[in-house]
């Protein structure tokens, strides 16, 4: 350490002062010194392994609380669903009897879905009318009729004895996970099981199993 004097002439009684260098750090010195100080930030960054089990744990408890109702939302949303099915297949068959089959059923969803001449609009629409059997929203939907022999031709296309006197269509779920089945028929109201109805739904009456849906 080096001592340094200093005389002030410009005020009286002036003394001698003393001051001290300072001490320069070297370059490696100073290298070390910011080595250091990353070395601190990197260990204080990110989480520890028990913070990581803890937070892994919370999600764990909120999925197991969460799953279950959103599975049950989705059922009730798949049932809604097929229900609403069923009514608009009620609604296009009495409109296909009362306007194109001349008093008769359609036998199938294609062909409540095949549009009479002169229009764009089909009996029935959101995709129900694409195929014989539908899955929607878990759901098969199908409908079938038997046919007459007295019916007359339609006025879609569909040949003289092909339409029905009556009708059924069934909604049965696609896969496990709900065993509630519906079906209706030419009486428009829909019955609910715990096993498929199609097979033994008839076309005019109530089955002989099952309970209407309220």
């Amino acid at each position: 350490m080096q001592m340094a004097t200093a005389e002030n002439d410009g005020e009286p009684g002036a003394g001698l002062r003393t001051a001290t260098t300072r001490r320069v750090p070297t370059g490696s010195f100073r290298l070390r010194q910011i080595e250091s100080t990353r070395a601190r930030i990197r260990a204080s960054d990110g989480f520890a392994l028990i913070d990581l089990i803890f937070v892994c744990g919370i999600v764990g408890i909120l999925c197991a609380v969460a799953m279950p109702r959103l599975l049950l939302a989705k059922q009730i949303a798949g049932t809604a669903s097929a229900i609403g099915s069923l009514r608009a297949i009620n609604s296009a068959e009495l409109t296909y009897a009362l306007t194109c089959g001349n008093g008769f059923y359609a036998p199938s969803l294609t062909v409540l879905g095949t549009a009479p001449p002169g229009s764009d609009e089909p009996f029935i629409g959101g995709g129900l009318g694409a195929a014989a059997s539908v899955t929607r929203s878990g759901f098969i939907i199908q409908l079938s009729a038997t046919p007459y022999a007295g019916a007359p031709a339609a006025c879609n296309g569909l040949g003289a004895g092909q339409a029905g006197q009556g009708f059924k269509a069934a909604a049965d779920p696609a896969g496990p996970g709900s065993n509630r089945f519906f079906a209706t028929n030419a009486n428009a109201q829909i019955f609910e099981h715990t096993a498929t109805l199609f097979a033994t739904m008839p076309e005019v009456g109530a089955p002989g199993s099952g309970q209407p849906l309220r």
